[in-house]
């Protein structure tokens, strides 16, 4: 009964996370060619709080729903979008999410060093993720040229004070909020 309630509440919180990173695509800062929003935080909060493996799967849902056409992407939602120069940090947010998910649940005493150390690495994969497509997307497909250091400014550069803020929130909230998940489950 206690893992049937256990999968239950991982199902919630991944449907849940989902919806708070939807409504993270419209919390934001404008900023020129990728827009700066809560996405992040949320995305980094469900590894935090869920593990890599369903972490990840929040924003993979998020993603599919996205992509199927749902308006929940910060610049409106549909199949196309994964032409856009931002796709790349949906799909970083994946693969970030997870990581930082993982680190943050080794084994051993949960330390507020762990968990920055795994939402700085998160953030490492979200931005190489971002950058080499928008960078791709932008001289491949849309043809509008993009050289690094403009790419460098406005993919890395102007979005990561913010960013790096959004991590070390993410960590406090997160020490706080583990071991009531953990008694939940």
């Amino acid at each position: 009964m206690s893992n049937t309630k256990s999968k239950t509440l991982r199902m919630i919180l991944c449907a849940f996370f989902a919806a708070l990173i939807a409504v993270g695509a419209f919390l934001r800062i404008p900023v020129p060619l990728v827009p700066f929003t809560l996405q992040f935080f949320f995305t980094m909060l469900a590894g935090l709080l869920l593990g890599g493996k369903y972490g990840a799967l929040s924003v993979l849902v998020y993603i599919l729903l996205g992509l199927a056409g749902l308006p929940v992407f910060a610049n409106g939602g549909g199949i196309g979008y994964i032409f856009q120069p931002s796709f790349g940090y949906l799909i970083g947010f994946v693969f970030g999410t997870y990581a930082t998910g993982t680190i943050a649940h080794k084994a051993g005493k949960l330390s507020y060093k762990r968990l920055l150390a795994a939402n700085f690495t998160g953030l490492l994969i979200v931005y190489a993720c971002g950058t080499v497509y928008c960078y791709l997307i932008s001289n491949f497909y849309l043809d509008t040229g993009i050289t690094l250091w403009p790419l460098f400014l406005y993919c890395v550069l102007l979005p990561i004070p913010g960013d790096i803020v959004l991590c070390i929130l993410s960590i406090f909230l997160a020490k706080r909020l583990i071991p009531i998940i953990g008694r939940m489950g």
